[in-house]
């Protein structure tokens, strides 16, 4: 990762067909666009790829969520149940459609423990949101069994996860719907941008309403504007030029994941040199999509070793136990229920839930885990000198 590492002449000719055309929306225009039409061809293509009926493009991951939750009519007083380790955008659209966010812990694969998710679930529940973070799949078909004997629609986020895969099922798959983020640091990127896939045509035709004002996309005489309207929407739309990179980076995503995991493969085995290390547990370890690299030591007294030492060296990994854009116990704004609402919406409520309240210290499984775990992202363009040098430094570290 990330796909901005190759970009090239392939996406060059893509958004040139755009260009030529000089047609930039995504809707209409048909005497000028010379049957170019860069986004539909892209849904087209990404559910193909996925091995789902149909894609919807729109304007980022956190829009998909968004647009996902609101097809499957979650809305105020539902509560969707995610993990506490995720990119705040997964809770952020949650919260967006009035829905509660209820936080489980994780396991060794780093996502949501299905044992957890099944004593979290309520009257209330309305959706599961598991998240394939860092590019690796979640227990995915013992959280699908669960939902299932609930009568809950799974969502899977895959924002961090396109090209991975579950027993041969790409993730997205294999819930009701699972949503994709393009954005400048994924596998494969349109800058910004996001995709959800489904098999479900009465879901798919919702969200591509829901994402364009409501519009239904009918032929009708009248052309744009003409159309009718089955609820309110909103603008999430995906442009061309951000179809046509899309289109590019897709043709080279298989190319871009067996490279992440040739050099998983290498900084692996540099990163066992280290005392009492182990590896994240994997679903399904030759589905990954290899975009990181994530391993425990013993404590977090020797992770803070090691890493201080690595940092020294200039290649420091991640700590998500203390990223402040990651990990629930330093959502400090979700904690405080900061908004700028005046009346406190979304977290005063007139209905029976109350003021919505998180505490700090309620995914302590979660805590201890990552409070122990590195991360290295794995980028496409390592050679051999990045590779000496990290061992250099591992080697060093290991010492400590």
């Amino acid at each position: 990762m990330p796909g901005f590492e190759r970009l090239g002449e392939e996406e060059k000719r893509q958004i040139l067909d755009v260009l030529d055309t000089g047609v930039l929306f995504r809707y209409e225009f048909g005497d000028q666009r010379n049957g170019i039409y860069k986004v539909k061809e892209f849904e087209e293509k990404f559910a193909a790829y996925t091995g789902t009926a149909y894609g919807q493009a729109v304007t980022s991951g956190t829009a998909a969520v968004k647009v996902a939750l609101k097809a499957l009519g979650v809305g105020i007083g539902d509560e969707v149940i995610t993990q506490g380790f995720t990119f705040v955008a997964t809770w952020e659209a949650i919260l967006e459609v009035g829905a509660i966010p209820v936080f489980t812990e994780i396991d060794e694969s780093l996502n949501m423990d299905p044992e957890d998710l099944a004593n979290k679930i309520s009257p209330k529940t309305k959706c599961i949101m598991p998240v394939h973070m860092l590019g690796s799949a979640a227990r995915i078909d013992e959280i699908v069994a669960i939902g299932d004997a609930a009568g809950i629609a799974v969502l899977e986020d895959c924002a961090q996860a396109a090209g991975c895969r579950v027993k041969g099922r790409h993730v997205g798959s294999i819930g009701r719907c699972g949503t994709f983020s393009f954005d400048s640091v994924k596998t494969m990127t349109t800058g910004e941008g996001g995709m959800i896939v489904t098999d479900d045509y009465e879901l798919w035709q919702s969200m591509s309403e829901y994402q364009d004002h409501g519009h239904d996309h009918r032929p009708n005489p009248g052309g744009r504007g003409g159309e009718g309207r089955r609820f309110i929407g909103f603008n999430y739309r995906m442009m061309e030029l951000q179809g046509a990179i899309g289109l590019a980076q897709l043709a080279k995503l298989d190319d871009f994941v067996a490279t992440q995991r040739r050099n998983k493969d290498r900084l692996r085995e540099i990163v066992s040199l280290l005392p009492n290390v182990s590896f994240r547990h994997l679903p399904d370890e030759a589905g990954d999509s290899a975009s990181h690299l994530a391993f425990m030591l013993a404590d977090s007294e020797q992770r803070r070793r090691v890493n201080a030492v690595l940092q020294e060296e200039g290649v420091g990994a991640v700590c998500f136990g203390e990223n402040s854009w990651h990990f629930f116990p330093q959502w400090e704004h979700l904690l405080a229920g900061a908004t700028q609402a005046a009346n406190g919406w979304p977290f005063n409520r007139e209905d029976s839930a109350g003021r919505i309240t998180y505490s700090q210290d309620q995914l302590p499984d979660s805590m201890q885990l990552l409070e122990r775990t590195l991360v290295y992202p794995v980028m496409l363009n390592m050679d051999d000198n990045r590779f000496a040098f990290i061992e250099a430094a591992i080697r060093k570290a290991a010492s400590v």
